[in-house]
């Protein structure tokens, strides 16, 4: 008999095949992603051995708890896992795994769009056109700040920060960095290592944050470290929102302390905050860093990969904890 997993998140349709012909699967039936009651009960309905899910699904402790001990697996279809305790899980002998490597390229390739958006204005120059333009743009009006030469300091040295790294390398760009730990030389490229995140931020005209979200990280981006930054700095986000106070954000936004933003992820997703709808120098996404046809299935993919792993008795691919 087939393994019997619950997919929980709406995913594309060759990760979806895959997950019925390798599994006795349920499906979430859309038009969103299944609820905590809905995976619970799913689960204990068809005696599910793995969930699968992504951080649509806030599963916490007591979803944990509440979920049949037949579960032996649950599978996150993203890196980052604040949205799963993984404490819980371990607790309960339950594997927890991600998806580390497969979004690396494509979250880079997002972010440095955002930069690049942000810089250049592209969200205000695509809003002129689409209102028909019709008018005489001066040599003066509506400019942006070059990113080519310019200094970017990164939070967070990882797979999707070393890549964010190497975009910038492309533009003549300096490297700043901190992370909890320095990188070999042969990783750092030339990158100026920062032993705080404090000692970064006035080397930064640019500023874009790659690390987890977490006690360490929540609001680090805040009214305090914004200060640190040079005047007219942009700020760049496609990690997770609870890096960022998102208040001290919007001040130093409408105060001229920052030029502008790119901001893939929010605090509260995704009900985020509209004040930063109305800001003409912020470029806004929803949560799609990841989103091209290629790396979601591969994240789908490596989900499974992970699930039939486990099941089979050979252990986790990509342990969250060991």
């Amino acid at each position: 008999m087939k393994p019997k997993l619950v997919l929980a998140c709406l995913v594309p349709t060759d990760v979806v095949t895959r997950a019925r012909t390798e599994f006795d699967a349920v499906i979430a039936p859309g038009p969103n992603d299944m609820t905590v009651p809905e995976i619970i009960e799913a689960a204990t309905s068809h005696q599910a051995d793995a969930i699968a899910f992504t951080n649509t699904l806030p599963l916490n402790a007591a979803a944990v708890a509440a979920l049949p001990p037949r579960v032996r697996i649950g599978a996150t279809i993203s890196v980052g896992y604040d949205h799963f305790d993984v404490a819980a899980a371990k607790a309960r002998g339950m594997q927890a795994t991600n998806t580390p490597g497969v979004l690396t390229e494509c979250t880079a390739d997002f972010a440095f769009m955002l930069l690049l958006d942000a810089a250049r204005r592209g969200g205000e120059y695509d809003r002129i056109m689409r209102k028909g333009w019709r008018y005489r743009i001066g040599q003066g009006d509506l400019l942006g700040v070059r990113v080519t030469g310019k200094r970017l300091g990164i939070l967070g040295m990882g797979r999707i920060g070393r890549a964010m790294a190497q975009r910038a390398r492309g533009f003549d760009m300096k490297i700043f960095y901190h992370a909890r730990s320095r990188l070999p030389p042969e990783m750092e490229l030339g990158a100026t290592y920062c032993p705080t995140f404090e000692d970064m931020l006035p080397h930064c005209d640019f500023l874009s944050v790659h690390a987890p979200a977490g006690p360490a990280t929540d609001k680090i981006v805040n009214a305090r470290t914004l200060a640190l930054l040079p005047d007219g700095a942009v700020f760049v986000n496609a990690s997770r929102g609870g890096l960022v106070d998102e208040d001290a954000l919007y001040d130093a936004l409408t105060s001229g302390k920052l030029f502008a933003a790119g901001l893939d992820v929010f605090r509260s997703e995704p009900d985020y905050d509209l004040r930063f709808s109305s800001l003409e120098n912020v470029v806004l996404a929803p949560h799609v860093g990841s989103a091209s046809k290629e790396t979601r299935n591969a994240m789908g993919f490596r989900a499974l990969d992970n699930i039939a792993s486990v099941l089979a008795g050979k252990g986790p691919i990509d342990p969250i904890w060991t």
